[in-house]
């Protein structure tokens, strides 16, 4: 196993790039006559599997455009260049069905679920009797989490949040690879089946995953840990989907099997989860702590990074002209009036180190992803911290009183970055200041990381205005957006938010 050139699955290599692009299948397609062979042998499945994991850190989704979009639609950026193609319009709050932003991260969602969807069916026909029973059980299992997580992804752009109901709308819920025409018409399944789904999947990953990856192939394990998945990487993000149901009991039965019951958190089995003494090493090479849960690894070899105007980097990182050092383009810039302007967050916290200032003007910049053009720092799809701060938050919720517990996750989070705050119960007058504590602590901590939007459209806040962007409210236009128009296009059945 090379260290990070995740190639795309063999039989996908001519697949649609949306979830049913029929004008885009050839009838003689590689699709077809890979087939014959994909699952004949263990090498080839091999590959598959990591191919699986290339559809996900593809630049249009979690290689970058996903957490991107995932901030900038919120209230912590400011737009500095106007350019539709990077994302001009999702900052706005206005962006159509055919804008870039929409169109892509949809077609590449669907492409890694297709991805997913035709690997299980190889698999259960063939596939799995070539690897054994044992091993077929685990590549399967990694597909379902990745699937799961694509799924979740889409929901929170694309449908109304869970607490808006589960009748309404959610996605065109695709279990069966497409390899050819005549597969493009399928209705919106509700919200509540789509969520159901995304549990089943993260749940059956759980069961099959193993506790842990040995070291192999001159790599350490903290490399296959932090970079593959394990059944605690499905137990963390079951715990971010349980936050977007609302439902704070399963949160914290999840929490609880990587969570200790008293600090210094760690997880008690399986993978040894902690957080950094120091959250800069948690962005910085060769990005294998005990925080990271799951990151997306890059590297220099032309297909293996994000490409162009797509990675992090590129994005919130100034340009060396504007701040000595930049490595970016400077796309956003932070909001003067978001996050960074909360006195709470203290200029001695290790994470203002992520925040540069212009050589003149005063404006300032996210610097969490540094590494030069072509951006190969580690997209973190799940760190420690969010595992900590879901818990948190959903104690503090499902008990509405000041947690002993939640208020100890919230402040090892704190503490770890800022020595100079400690939180006790006595902090917090009620529920409500913890809560909105945590949210904050939130906002903090995962700036840059595309979770920013979330946090607001879950509890169906209202994404507050910034520079020329107006405020929205959960009925608003733009609150969610409009599904791409090349599915709608394409696919009779799937109507339009």
């Amino acid at each position: 196993m090379k260290k990070s050139n995740y190639i795309v699955p063999v039989l996908l290599a001519a697949v649609l790039l949306s979830s049913c692009h029929r004008d885009e299948l050839n009838p003689q397609s590689q699709i077809q006559v890979s087939n014959l062979t994909a699952f004949t042998t263990v090498g080839r499945i091999q590959s598959q599997v990591l191919g699986l994991y290339g559809g996900l850190k593809a630049g249009g989704f979690y290689g970058g455009r996903y957490e991107i979009a995932g901030d900038v639609k919120a209230d912590n950026f400011i737009d500095e260049l106007n350019n539709l193609i990077t994302d001009a319009d999702v900052w706005a709050g206005n962006p159509t069905n055919s804008a870039t932003g929409v169109v892509n991260l949809w077609s590449a969602a669907y492409l890694c679920i297709n991805n997913c969807n035709v690997f299980i069916d190889g698999m259960n026909a063939g596939g799995t009797k070539t690897v054994g029973a044992a091993l077929g059980a685990n590549y399967i299992a990694e597909a379902k989490l990745i699937r799961g997580l694509s799924y979740f992804s889409l929901m929170q752009f694309y449908a109304l949040p869970y607490a808006a109901g589960g009748t309404n709308k959610g996605l065109p819920l695709r279990l069966k690879g497409v390899t050819g025409p005549g597969s493009s018409n399928l209705a919106r399944s509700p919200v509540d089946s789509v969520y159901a789904q995304i549990i089943q999947d993260l749940n059956d990953a759980e069961a099959a995953l193993p506790a842990s990856y040995p070291a192999a192939n001159g790599l350490a394990a903290a490399y296959y840990n932090s970079t593959r998945a394990t059944s605690s990487t499905a137990v963390a993000l079951k715990t971010r989907v349980y936050l977007a149901m609302q439902q704070w009991n399963n949160v914290i039965t999840e929490a609880n099997k990587i969570v200790s019951a008293n600090a210094p958190f760690t997880s008690p089995g399986g993978v040894t989860y902690s957080l950094q003494a120091d959250i800069v090493k948690a962005f910085t090479a060769p990005y294998k702590t005990s925080e990271n849960i799951f990151s997306l690894p890059m590297s220099s070899t032309t297909g293996d990074n994000p490409g162009t105007q797509n990675q992090l980097g590129f994005y919130f990182s100034p340009a060396k002209a504007v701040v000595t050092g930049g490595t970016g383009n400077g796309e956003f810039s932070l909001n003067p009036n978001g996050v960074i302007a909360d006195p709470n967050w203290k200029a001695t916290d290790r994470r203002r180190f992520f925040v540069v200032t212009s050589n003149t003007g005063g404006k300032k910049w996210l610097n969490k992803y540094p590494a030069p053009s072509p951006y190969t720092d580690y997209p973190p799809v799940m760190r420690y911290s969010e595992v900590l701060l879901n818990l948190a938050e959903a104690r503090a919720r499902s008990t509405n009183s000041v947690d002993a517990q939640a208020v100890a996750l919230l402040s090892a989070v704190r503490s770890r970055s800022d020595a100079t705050t400690t939180y006790t119960p006595a902090s917090f007058a009620n529920a409500a200041t913890l809560e909105a504590a945590i949210m904050q602590e939130r906002n903090i901590e995962f700036l840059g990381e595309g979770l920013r939007n979330f946090d607001l459209t879950r509890l169906q806040l209202q994404i507050p205005a910034k520079g020329s962007a107006p405020a929205k409210n959960a009925t608003d236009v733009g609150y969610i957006w409009p599904i791409s128009a090349t599915e709608l296009s394409l696919n009779t059945l799937c109507t339009d938010n």
